[in-house]
């Protein structure tokens, strides 16, 4: 990707001067564009298809700004970089412009997809205003009969800490404080640990009698992370090799994973493809990991089962 990087420009207004001779010709004010259209160009790249895109800062609702990447000619395929508050320095859109082109080629900046409703909505919402799913009361239950719940937790200081904990199926069992992260890979899907986790940190702002920073910083980290779970891709992998009569091997060497025997046989590295999917456990580990990185994730899904990283992720 070769990124390039524009100079930061204000939005375009008409002069003065020919707003008032067009209200002296008409008897009437002209119309105003609507600040939604108004836009910023931020830089320039080419992806790995070979299509040029664009990174722009869109008005957004209550003067907020959408720094948006999307395809420079038709304006579609439109992904939400960031969403910055009106009170932000015009600035600090480039500054995010900046750091998204040198990270988007390692894969360390995932977006979703833009909506219409990112319009109409205020930055930070996604904190504050998210639909309660049951609250701290609410328990998401495990396999052996036990649950993961939020709750507040005496840890040593002097107001209790929001935590996820485990509770065994054991009734006699202390339970055990486990990260985001934790309950995440136990259940093997982000919701709606994500939701339930963003609507108990949004009851907790601005309280000064409970501390949220650990949890805050945990669901940051599941948020930002390139290592995403693998289920989606084992589950599309499997029904691929069923479909199309595929074997594991024939998928490793088309991602490049090729070992040879003494005679120089070539054959693909089924248990790096295995290990990759959480079908066979790493060296060491009684399990298989449902994690994988998102760089392998895409080289598996394209290469290896021809189908688009978004179509296997979860």
């Amino acid at each position: 990707m070769t990124p390039t990087l524009s100079p930061p420009s204000s939005l375009q207004h008409r002069p003065r001067h020919r707003t008032a001779d067009a209200r002296s010709r008409s008897g009437r004010a002209p119309a105003r564009e609507s600040p939604l259209q108004e836009h910023r160009l931020l830089g320039r790249y080419t992806d790995l298809q070979g299509r040029r895109r664009e990174v722009v800062a869109l008005a957004a609702l209550a003067g907020s700004v959408l720094v948006v990447d999307r395809r420079a000619a038709s304006h579609a395929d439109g992904r939400l970089v960031a969403h910055l508050g009106a009170d932000e320095p015009a600035e600090n859109a480039a500054l995010i412009c900046e750091h998204y082109l040198q990270r988007t080629p390692i894969g360390c900046w995932r977006c979703r997809a833009l909506t219409p409703e990112d319009f109409l909505t205020q930055p930070f919402t996604d904190d504050r205003d998210v639909p309660s799913p049951g609250g701290l009361d609410a328990a998401l239950g495990d396999l052996a009969g036990g649950c993961y719940r939020l709750e507040l937790l005496r840890t040593g200081m002097s107001i209790p800490e929001l935590r996820w904990c485990h509770h065994s199926a054991e009734s006699q069992a202390v339970p055990t404080t486990v990260s985001v992260r934790e309950v995440i890979a136990f259940l093997q899907d982000y919701e709606p640990i994500r939701t339930m986790t963003a609507t108990a940190l949004a009851r907790c702002r601005g309280e000064a009698d409970v501390s949220s920073t650990v949890l805050r910083a945990e669901m940051e980290r599941v948020n930002s992370s390139p290592i995403v779970l693998n289920r989606g891709l084992r589950m599309v992998a499997l029904a691929t090799m069923e479909r199309q009569g595929l074997s594991l091997s024939e998928i490793a060497i088309r991602c490049g994973r090729v070992k040879r025997d003494h005679r120089g046989n070539e054959s693909g590295e089924t248990s790096w493809l295995a290990r990759r999917l959480g079908i066979l456990p790493e060296g060491g580990r009684d399990s298989p990991t449902p994690w994988i990185h998102s760089d392998v994730l895409a080289l598996i899904a394209r290469e290896g089962l021809g189908v688009s990283p978004r179509e296997v992720e979860l």
